[in-house]
This record gives C-alpha cells, structure tokens and sequence, in this order.
C-alpha cells in the first residue's frame, strides 16, 4: 500500500474515532445538581425545628387558601355550585378548610369509609356518589347509620348499568325507605353509564317503576378532554354529549330537570366549564393540592401545596455499582448525575423528587420502600439528616400513607390534621 493509501486509512480511521467521541459528549448527560431553593430553605427550618424525623405530607395551607380563592375567582358570577371531592382530600380538617373558603356543603365521595364520615357531618350535608358503590356497601352504610343514631341527609347514590339500578330498588324495598339515585352518563370518557339517550331513558323508565327510588341527577365526568390532541374539539363533543343526555331527562321532567343535580368536571376540566356548560354545577379535589399529574394547562392558575418530606439516612460521596465497580467511573462520566448516593427514610411512593434539583432514582437497585436510593451529582451538599422533598403524583390514596398531615403556615408546622382510616 502506497503512503498516499496509508494517509487515507488513517484519515478514515480518525474520523471514526471523532465521530465515536463526539457522540459520546453528545449522549453524556449535563450536571442537574443544586442546592434547596428559597422556598425548601425555609420548609427545611421550619421541620427541623418541629422535631420531624421521618416521612410526613406537608399541606401548605397559604398556597392552598390561594387555590380555593383561585377557584372561586374562575366560578364567580358563573351560577356553578362546587363540590368538593373528598377522596383527593382525605382529611376532615383539609376539607374543611375549602369548603369554607368556597362556603360550599356539596361533597363528592368514593367510599363507604368516607360517605360515613361524610354523612355524619349533619343534615345539611349533600354526598354525591363519585363511582358506583357495591349494593353491600350501601347496605353497611345504613347499618352503622342506623347504629350511630345520627340525623342525615339521603346520599345521591350514583346508577350505571339496569343491573345496578335493580339490586338498589331490592335495598330500598328491603328498607322500606326512600333512595335517591343519580345516572352516570358516558360524555366521552367510555367508563361506564348510559352511552346513549336510549340507555338513559331505560334507566329512567326503571326507575320510574321503583316506588322508592327518586332519580336526583345525571353525573358526567370529563377527565379525558384536556389530554386529548384536539382540546377543543373534545370539550365540544362531551359537551354534546351532555346536552343529549340533557334533552332526553327533559322529555320527562320538563323543565324541572334544572332543579337536578346535574354534575361534570373535575379538577381538570372545571375551567372550561366556567365559560359555559350543560351542568349546574362541578366536582373539584386535586386542583387545591395540585399533585404533579395535575400540571396542565388548565390549572396554571393553581400551585403545589402538598409536599413529601423525608430524612436522608445515609450520604455517600460516591455512588458505587454493586458488582460492577470497576464501570462506576464510566457511569459517573456519562451521567453526574449519578455521582453521589442519598439513601432516604421509606421511598417507593406515588411520587417523584422536587427538591434538591437533580436528583434521580436507581435503576440497578430498583425501588425501595424502605430506605430508597437516590442519587446526585456533586452539587447536591445533602448531608445525613437533611431532608428530601417529593412532589405527589396524585393526592387521593397518597394522603392517607402517612399519619397526620404537617400543616405549614406563616414559616412554622402549625398543626396537626388527622386523616380518615385507610380506604380503597
């Protein structure tokens, strides 16, 4: 091979290699490490000097009042009742806290444990059933009401299926007592309910046969409309759906069907039914805690106010792999993110890290709740002691994992809120 062929093996070879390390700094990941904002800062101080030592759900009760004031600007003039969703704030004292700021008795539930709870808030109280309910556990809800011996107002008790709507007429004759009921509708979402203005009439009529059933309303929930590609569009159809649904109660009703309960929304979609809807009111819960899954673009107006807390445990400056040390070097220089290892108090939850920026969970070790693996370049100055922070996915269930709710306030823990008992 002549020199000339020799310079272009080697040109060739060199470019490759170029290549081959340009791509390596292309996929190697930037440095996301920092130290707590402002805001955590302050968190931080206030838990430590509250004693906190283990996992707790933070409320910030400032940023909550200013999402239920935030909610009352969008309804204002609206002629739209809220209802307050009791399952995404499982605590008496939480929900007390918005219905008062909304000064709203309309409640939504999802469980036997919460109706009871919910029911024996007094006569004044209306409970609308969010899903329906085994015809067992409306069965039990009259037993320990009965047991209890406490005034109460009738639950809505909501009605998909003719199935359904007869196993509720056989408990209202067993009881010999009054039940209202309202009719899930199918607005887009395809969980259920009558699908159709047909399917609805069927129910209707049904119900019209049982002595001691009251039909009270129609429910349809609309989660789906802001995460479909055309927004807009959904929100048209399920609006259509709705007033479909609407006409077909008016056929018999007339128009004492606006004295029903006519439920929609949620969180998501509350907004979008301020600038006009079919229903008379709407269902709220996540929107004034403001979990991660519900960042959207209809609840900019609302901001983060339940927080996980928990203590690091364990603080190691380099993050080793077990097994496999000799790539630890390998893997810090592709990601730094990886650098350092925080082992914290309990993990695994519905929940993803906030703060300090920059940190990420392990895929080798996996998850763990009991001391979970984080890890963290070398701008995160996490020592033992100190605290990570989570931002919940969703509310709901997450609340009630944790015992009392820390109430954050003025830059202190200022109370205790006890949640319900541990329900599905």
């Amino acid at each position: 091979m002549n020199s000339r062929g020799l310079m272009t093996r080697r040109n060739v070879v060199s470019g490759v290699l170029a290549l081959a390390a340009a791509g390596v700094f292309i996929s190697r990941k930037s440095d996301l490490g920092g130290a707590h904002g402002e805001y955590f800062q302050k968190l931080t101080r206030a838990l430590r000097r509250a004693r906190i030592a283990q996992p707790v759900i933070v409320i910030d009760r400032t940023r909550l009042r200013q999402n239920a004031s935030a909610a009352a600007r969008v309804l204002a003039d609206k002629r739209l009742p809220l209802r307050v969703v009791v399952k995404s704030l499982p605590a008496p004292q939480l929900i007390d806290d918005v219905a008062a700021a909304l000064q709203t008795q309309r409640y939504m539930v999802f469980n036997g444990v919460m109706l009871l709870e919910t029911a024996k808030r007094g006569t004044q109280i209306d409970a609308l059933l969010g899903k329906p309910l085994p015809v067992e556990a409306a069965r039990q809800f009259y037993d320990a009401m009965s047991a209890a011996r406490i005034d109460y107002s009738e639950p809505q008790w909501l009605i998909d299926a003719p199935e359904r709507l007869q196993q509720y007429a056989q408990l209202a004759r067993e009881r010999d007592r009054p039940m209202r009921i309202n009719l899930e509708i199918d607005v887009g979402l395809h969980r259920g309910g009558a699908a159709s203005a047909d399917e609805l009439l069927a129910l209707v009529r049904g119900a019209q046969a049982e002595p001691k059933l009251v039909v009270s309303g129609l429910m349809g929930y609309d989660a789906h409309v802001p995460r479909m590609p055309n927004v807009e569009s959904a929100w048209r159809a399920s609006q259509a759906h709705y007033a479909t649904a609407l006409e077909a109660m008016r056929s018999v009703y007339g128009e004492s069907v606006a004295r029903l309960t006519l439920n929609s929304a949620g969180s998501p979609t509350y907004r979008m039914h301020a600038q006009g809807t079919a229903a008379n009111e709407v269902s709220v819960g996540s929107a004034f805690v403001k979990p991660a899954d519900f960042d959207l673009d209809t609840l900019t107006h609302h901001a983060p106010a339940a927080f996980i807390a928990t203590p690091v445990i364990k603080a190691l400056n380099c993050a080793q792999i077990p097994g496999l040390e000799s790539l630890t070097g390998l893997r810090r220089f592709m990601n730094p993110n990886t650098e350092r290892a925080f082992f914290i108090y309990g993990g695994h939850w519905l929940a993803r890290p906030e703060s300090p920026p920059g940190l990420e969970f392990s895929s080798l070790y996996g998850r763990s709740s009991n001391q979970e693996l984080l890890m963290g370049s070398s701008a995160v100055h996490l020592r033992v002691d100190d605290y990570v922070f989570f931002r919940p996915m969703q509310s709901e269930a997450l609340l009630l994992q944790f015992g009392d709710l820390l109430v954050y306030e003025n830059g202190e823990i200022s109370q205790r809120w006890p949640t319900y008992g541990v329900s599905a």
